[in-house]
């Protein structure tokens, strides 16, 4: 049996845990060992072959610029009915599961968290200098997005005039996928039922990045690198979506590249 590549999960010293879980749980099932980096112990001794950065408190604004929000067109089409029917069936049988232990094990970020943004900055631009596989989730494509020379907006409520902004993390937002990219070819369909979570969103984008995933009033979703084999950042929480295969994919294709650059790094 082949070893089972790291794979680095940030969080925050306090709170987290149920992202920690889920996030475990979906690296565990697709053959990766989950290690988890917070603040408080710093960078682990251990090789690390595959990286998230994970979701929580808003990023620290010196770090960016945040403009106004800008008016963005957008498309509306219709998503498999079909499809779309089974996922709710589906979300409907593992939804109070997986909000009860969000609920119970999760904690309302507020404020910066400086110790965290230091931390995540520097293993990301060690990932980034080393070649290996990154996924960024909610906080952690916005991250990387910073890193690479971008900025956010600070606050994106501004977005949502005919349509209410949605918080849960029911599937209940559609996002539609641009053609021919590793996202679209992780998930399999032009456009997918997400959840949300978030306030703040990319606005300009850092070098080498391209977005990949918008909303249908123009927030971004998704982006990914330009020639990085694996730099993928969601806006979505796709560890608390299991019931959805192509959701769990993300992971599937994570330590997939971990497992490649693992076998490389040998």
């Amino acid at each position: 049996m082949s070893k089972r590549p790291n794979i680095g999960v940030t969080g925050p010293d306090k709170g987290g845990q149920a992202a920690w879980w889920f996030t475990w749980f979906a690296i565990f099932i697709h053959g990766g060992r989950a290690i988890r980096i917070r603040p408080q112990e710093g960078i682990p001794d251990d090789d690390i072959h595959g990286l998230v950065i994970g979701g929580g408190a808003d990023i620290n604004p010196t770090y960016y610029r945040s403009d106004e929000v800008k008016d963005l067109l957008s498309e509306d089409q219709d998503v498999s009915g079909l499809r779309q029917f089974f996922i709710y069936l589906a979300t409907i049988f593992f939804f109070p599961f997986i909000y009860l232990i969000r609920k119970m094990f999760s904690t309302s970020a507020s404020g910066v968290d400086k110790e965290r943004d230091e931390l995540e900055f520097t293993i990301l631009k060690q990932a980034l200098d080393k070649g290996i596989p990154i996924l960024g989730i909610c906080r952690g494509a916005q991250l990387i997005n910073i890193h690479l020379g971008g900025t956010l907006h600070g606050d994106i409520s501004n977005y949502y005039t005919e349509q209410p902004q949605v918080k849960t993390v029911w599937p209940k937002k559609k996002v539609r996928l641009a053609a021919e990219s590793i996202l679209h070819r992780i998930l399999g369909h032009q456009f997918v039922w997400v959840n949300a979570l978030h306030n703040q969103a990319v606005d300009t984008l850092g070098s080498d990045l391209k977005i990949v995933a918008r909303e249908e009033n123009g927030v971004v979703q998704a982006v990914e690198h330009e020639s990085r084999d694996f730099v993928l950042g969601v806006q979505w929480h796709p560890e608390y979506m299991p019931q959805i295969p192509p959701q769990r994919r993300i992971f599937q294709k994570l330590v997939g590249e971990a497992r490649i650059f693992l076998s490389r790094s040998k």
